[in-house]
């Protein structure tokens, strides 16, 4: 200790924080004051040390080994600053990541690397401290240090492989901020953990998780921060120049084409969707902008059309799109999806061979025709006998697959047709899955009646709807309408006005058919919603009565059937708004500008950073995966549903009324009029529908989220002036508003980052909807649409009226109409597996209160600490979720043939299973 004191000054060891002290201790004072500990290092004495290991702050602490330590504890009292700094070794121990598959050009690479290795082409390390060297004014560095054993580890089979590397190190280095990384192989490694060893603090870790790309791809070094996280103003002086880099490096220069292996953060509009070369019926209009505005997508540079200079060219599929390198899926991830892809293949190439050689039959002409695609399979409704199967054109791996393993070809039952296979024709499941289904957050509280209209009238005709007292008077109870609305009875699914101004182009396409449509329901005295009334508009024609149509609950077989095709309209309607506009526009394309800023202006140092950093995974990947196959033109969205080529001009519309103010779960709750402010409530609000599964649930979890992330902002923000001034903070925020949202950046309505409460209900908002919200929408995809009838996303036929040449058909077979104006065969099997595959979880998934390295993502420990009170609340909440769907009372979750509510149950195993609420937004 007295050596120590005499190389260290014994005054910043009583004062600095990098002792080990109880996390009780810590706490007396503030968290910005410790944190300009970050001079010097601090000599840590044994007895301490063993004291407190488990408390420890695990930030790093002084560059002074055991050995000297123990070496200088016996000797004279009177030891002197020695002229020299004596040197200890220090040692890394480095996690890779192996692949488990390799195809031939990856397995010669590997083993050229592992030759090469021999001869001195290594993965070389570098050390670099928090100080400045105050003759150099340059960061401290080690000597660099080879990667051990390379070349004999080349065969290992383990998922990881650890390596080692010795440095040897001045004992005045002080603290290790940084690591550098140099790849001299020719193929890139991932990454996963560095851990040196032999500092008196004990290990000092550098959580990676990245790819390191060779250096003839990329010269420059990959520097990696140690875990502690750092304001910006409290950054070290050793890492302030290293920090500015790093960042300047990720936002590149805005300039060429994105090769595979970069790691560059840029924004674009997306001018990518469609491909004017192939065709006038392929082009697309730009979305974002101020003709269509629309959030922004990550650059990728590629080339301009030939025959448009203002669209992008596209990569087609199988070939990859750009997103930087460390954004790709991981191997397992990949896995998944392309076991859904090449099952959505042979799904869409079977019915494609049955429409060949059976034209006939393009359509159920049975509901027990839907059946046999899960009782049977495909093959055995298409009907191919052997030899023809064998004799068509297929590749080999397909036609082993049929043979190995029909399952591939057979659809999993879904779950709405599990407990009760006619529950979906049913008027109270239809209102149920308006608060607890796969769409539970278009459904509004009706404050006017009849409701009015917010188009044009000068475009769109009249803004009063048909809708009239007589139409409900009589469903509401004994009540009168002013009652029932007083009385907060009266609910309502309003599409009209987001499908009206596109009806007349969606209607002129082959196939296609539908109305804006206009859903009323009545909340029972058992708290359960029944349909009333469904009004069916079309665009107003001159001299024409079948503009608005309303169709109230039957009253006999007729009016059964067409209650039945309105009702089918209804959730067509309901499935084209969720898909376009909840799910993809406000959790998708809504979250990647602030991804994208988040990773061009904050340091992986940066404490924001790393609380959102588990919240932005895989979502650039899937997000461009979507563009190329998706929602691209002719892409599965189009294919499959209503709108058809106007499906991304009805998300861009939506885009316009989109507030990220009133994106978090109460502000949209109260928005919609499903609950109302109520301070007396344990959150802060009263819902209206008290059995309102998706609210109840949800509430749970934006409530730990908020309690989470004001514990963690706390922590690092004690006033509101650190905010102000964090230049990083400001600049992600400002960056994501100004660029990533720039259609919308003049909004009154957005939040002013100057205040604690403002950026808790910021980054509470991007979590919930990357994770919570996301998952409510996402994972009940199959389990309620894969049985199509139940959520048909595509209708071909209006409901036909007597006067009609197609009433006579509709009445001599109500059952045949009724499925003829469901997807065909093709487009209903070819939506089912992208469903399918879009539901499923992969086994690396990580749920809320899961992420990477759990113990040493942070180099704060109470920060640790809290994080893992956050994981028991997950866990508290899904046993009361369990126990919310056993109680009968609460009929919505609960009842005979009843699916409960799971989809905001926190976590899952892999696969569709309705359930499991990850990080982010990853599929």
């Amino acid at each position: 200790m007295t050596l120590a004191k005499q190389i260290m000054g014994s005054s910043l060891i009583d004062k600095s924080s990098f002792v080990s002290v109880p996390s009780k201790l810590l706490f007396n004072h503030s968290f910005h004051q410790k944190n300009h500990f970050l001079v010097k290092p601090v000599l840590v004495p044994f007895q301490y040390r063993k004291v407190y290991a488990k408390r420890a702050v695990r930030g790093p602490v002084a560059a002074i080994s055991e050995d000297l330590i123990k070496a200088n504890s016996s000797s004279s009292t009177t030891t002197t600053v020695p002229e020299k700094a004596a040197k200890f070794k220090v040692r890394a121990v480095v996690t890779v990541r192996n692949k488990h598959k390799e195809d031939l050009k990856e397995t010669i690479a590997k083993h050229w690397d592992a030759f090469a290795d021999k001869v001195g082409r290594n993965v070389v390390l570098e050390l670099i401290s928090t100080e400045v060297d105050p003759e150099t004014k340059a960061p401290k560095r080690s000597k660099e240090a080879v990667l051990k054993d390379w070349s004999k580890k080349t065969n290992v089979k383990a998922d990881r492989v650890h390596y080692t590397a010795e440095f040897l190190v001045d004992s005045n280095f002080g603290v290790p901020g940084a690591i550098t990384v140099s790849n001299k192989h020719q193929k890139e490694f991932f990454l996963e953990m560095v851990t040196l060893e032999g500092f008196a603090c004990g290990p000092v870790h550098f959580p990676c998780n990245s790819w390191v790309q060779s250096k003839k791809d990329h010269p420059a070094k990959r520097i990696f921060f140690s875990n502690k996280p750092y304001l910006p103003s409290e950054t070290p002086a050793g890492l302030k120049a290293l920090r500015e880099k790093e960042l300047k490096d990720i936002r590149g220069d805005g300039k060429g084409e994105r090769k595979l292996s970069d790691r560059i953060y840029d924004f674009d509009v997306y001018n990518d969707l469609g491909n004017p070369d192939r065709g006038v019926e392929f082009t697309r209009p730009k979305l974002g902008g101020k003709d269509i505005p629309y959030p922004r997508r990550c650059r990728t540079g590629r080339r301009p059309t030939n025959t448009d200079k203002n669209a992008e060219s596209r990569v087609e599929k199988p070939l990859p799109m750009y997103v930087p390198r460390d954004e790709q899926f991981e191997e397992s991830k990949q896995k998944t999806f392309s076991a859904g892809r090449l099952k959505a293949v042979l799904h869409t190439l079977i019915p494609s061979l049955k429409a060949t050689i059976s034209s006939e039959n393009k359509d159920f002409n049975m509901f027990s025709d839907i059946d046999i695609l899960y009782k049977e399979g495909l093959l055995l409704k298409v009907g191919l006998q052997d030899e023809i199967w064998r004799s068509l054109p297929l590749p080999k791996v397909v036609t082993k697959i049929q043979e190995s393993s029909e399952g591939l070809l057979r659809y999993d039952t879904p779950k709405i047709i599990s407990k009760d296979k006619f529950a979906w024709l049913r008027d109270d499941e239809f209102a149920r899955q308006a608060i607890s289904g796969v769409n539970p957050v278009s459904i509004e509280r009706l404050k006017v009646f009849p409701p009015k209209s917010n188009l044009d009238p000068d475009i769109y005709g009249p803004q009063e709807s048909a809708l009239q007292e007589k139409h409900i008077i009589g469903h509401l109870n004994g009540m009168s309408v002013q009652e029932a609305l007083e009385e907060n009875k009266l609910f309502v699914l309003d599409y009209h006005d987001a499908y009206l101004p596109f009806l007349d182009r969606i209607n002129a396409l082959d196939g296609r058919k539908s109305y804006a449509t206009r859903t009323i329901f009545f909340l029972t005295p058992l708290g359960t919603l029944k349909p009333i009334a469904i009004e069916l508009s079309l665009p107003p024609v001159e001299q024409s009565f079948r503009s608005k149509r309303v169709v109230t609950p039957p009253v006999d077989a007729t009016t059964n059937w067409i209650w039945q095709l309105a009702k089918a309209h209804v959730c067509s309607n309901d499935a084209g708004v969720h898909q376009l506009v909840n799910h993809w526009l406000r959790t998708h394309a809504a979250m990647e500008p602030f991804i994208l800023a988040a990773h061009r202006q904050m340091s992986a140092m940066h404490p924001i950073y790393k609380l959102l950093d588990p919240h932005m995974r895989y979502t650039l990947e899937i997000n461009a995966l979507a563009r190329q196959s998706l929602i691209s033109a002719d892409g599965v969205i189009e294919s499959c549903f209503t709108p058809g080529r106007y499906c991304m001009e009805i998300s861009a519309a939506a885009y316009k009324n989109w507030r990220f103010d009133m994106e978090g779960l109460p502000a949209d709750l109260i928005r919609r009029g499903v609950a109302v402010p109520d301070p007396t409530q344990p959150h802060g609000l009263k819902l209206i529908i008290e059995d309102y599964p998706y609210a109840q649930d949800g509430l749970l979890i934006w409530s730990a989220i908020e309690n989470w992330v004001r514990s963690y902002v706390n922590r690092y923000y004690p006033n509101s002036s650190l905010i102000c001034n964090d230049k990083e903070l400001q600049a992600w925020y400002a960056e994501s508003v100004n660029v990533g949202h720039a259609d919308l950046k003049h909004a009154e309505w957005w939040p002013t980052l100057n205040n604690v409460d403002t950026l808790v209900s910021i980054l509470t908002t991007i979590i919930w909807l990357a994770s919570a919200q996301h998952a409510a929408l996402n994972f009940g995809q199959y389990p309620y649409g894969g049985y199509v009838p139940n959520r048909p996303p595509l209708v071909r036929r209006l409901i036909p009226e007597e006067n009609d040449t197609e009433y006579a058909s509709f009445v001599a077979d109500p059952q045949k109409y009724f499925l003829s104006a469901m997807p065909s065969l093709l487009q209903a099997t070819k939506f089912m597996a992208v469903i399918d595959t879009l539901s499923t979880h992969s086994p690396d998934e990580e749920y809320l209160g899961e992420r990477q390295q759990p113990s040493i993502w942070s180099g704060d420990a109470e920060i640790v600490e809290s994080f893992y009170g956050f994981s028991a609340e997950m866990r508290q909440i899904e046993k009361e979720i369990d126990r919310r769907n056993k109680d009968p009372s609460l009929r919505n979750r609960c009842g005979a043939g009843v699916l409960p509510y799971e989809l905001l149950a926190p976590s899952s195993e892999p696969g569709v299973t309705c359930r499991g609420v990850p990080n982010s937004v990853s599929i």
